[in-house]
């Protein structure tokens, strides 16, 4: 659920939304690392201003996260 959200929200922000992949990396039982790949000139849109538009999926992430009892983290390449 997490990584469709994340794909979601990356998906409205860019300009192509096809180049979007969202991929889930599990370190351990009770972690979660979602792995955000975009175009290169899509980069900036989904960093935001001073990283804020990450601040805010990292935040959204977080939060889901608690709610499972899980750890998450956000990487965008």
């Amino acid at each position: 659920m997490m990584r469709k959200l994340i794909e979601y929200i990356a998906q409205s922000l860019v300009d192509d939304p096809s180049a979007v992949e969202v991929r889930e990396v599990r370190n351990d039982r009770n972690a979660l690392v979602l792995e955000l790949h975009v175009g290169a000139d899509d980069f900036g849109k989904v960093i935001g201003r001073q990283g804020r538009v990450a601040k805010a999926m990292r935040t959204l992430m977080r939060a889901g996260g608690t709610r499972e009892g899980r750890h998450t983290s956000l990487e965008i390449q």
